[in-house]
């Protein structure tokens, strides 16, 4: 009879990989540098995100990254009847001044006072990144040279954003969420994303291209023409 084998040994678990390091945000600037201008002289760069998904943190960042590129905030755009009704405003004072190589003139909204700050003036700079909820909505794709995404979860994003304005603006969170709901239902911005921005612990990592979700239009629609200088 012959003697039985014992069964082999399991192989050894593999350890586990270490984390990738994050890619610098030089990296990131020198893409978009690159990119051809898409309002008159200007790149405009948004990015996108629901809000307290780190929009603010990450563009102020890589406008560091640009050598001190100018960021246009949304917050300062909306107001407390039109959080997301200022396409139109913004168009007028910001895009079509700009589009035609020349100084935009604008008025930030102060959310205490309730009514619009002293004006001020936005040069036709090479590189403008506009952040916000909604800066990648169909208005302004056909004017972006770049559209990124802040892929961080909607219920993670709010829960980020209670925590850090408190309880006593909970009941305009509740609005605020209805409105975001409402404003991505009919006008998606992730779907024509170039570039899509993930936090780690230690970073960003983001995908451009044809990993990334992509559908807008290289060249303006019909009627998104800007009227000449």
């Amino acid at each position: 009879m012959e003697p039985q084998q014992s069964p082999p040994s399991p192989p050894s678990p593999r350890p586990p990989r270490p984390p990738r390091p994050p890619r610098p945000l030089g990296e990131l600037a020198r893409e978009l540098s690159a990119l051809p201008p898409s309002l008159g002289p200007v790149r405009l760069i948004a990015v996108d995100g629901h809000a307290g998904s780190g929009k603010s943190t990450f563009a102020g960042l890589l406008a560091e990254a640009l050598g001190g590129a100018p960021v246009l905030h949304l917050d300062d755009v909306a107001t407390h009847e039109e959080l997301f009704e200022w396409p139109r405003r913004l168009r007028a004072q910001v895009l079509e001044p700009l589009a035609a190589g020349r100084p935009a003139h604008w008025a930030p909204y102060d959310w205490v006072e309730r009514r619009f700050g002293p004006e001020r003036v936005l040069e036709p700079v090479p590189l403008l990144l506009i952040e916000g909820v909604g800066a990648g909505r169909r208005a302004l794709r056909p004017h972006l040279a770049r559209l990124l995404w802040m892929e961080t979860p909607r219920v993670q994003s709010w829960g980020r954003g209670r925590n850090r304005d408190g309880r006593e603006l909970s009941d305009f969170w509740d609005g605020w969420e209805r409105a975001e709901l409402a404003h991505f239902a009919d006008d998606p911005s992730r779907p024509f994303a170039d570039t899509l921005v993930r936090q780690s612990g230690t970073g960003y990592e983001w995908t451009s291209g044809t990993d990334a979700t992509a559908g807008r239009p290289s060249s303006l629609t019909e009627g998104d023409e800007f009227p000449r200088a």
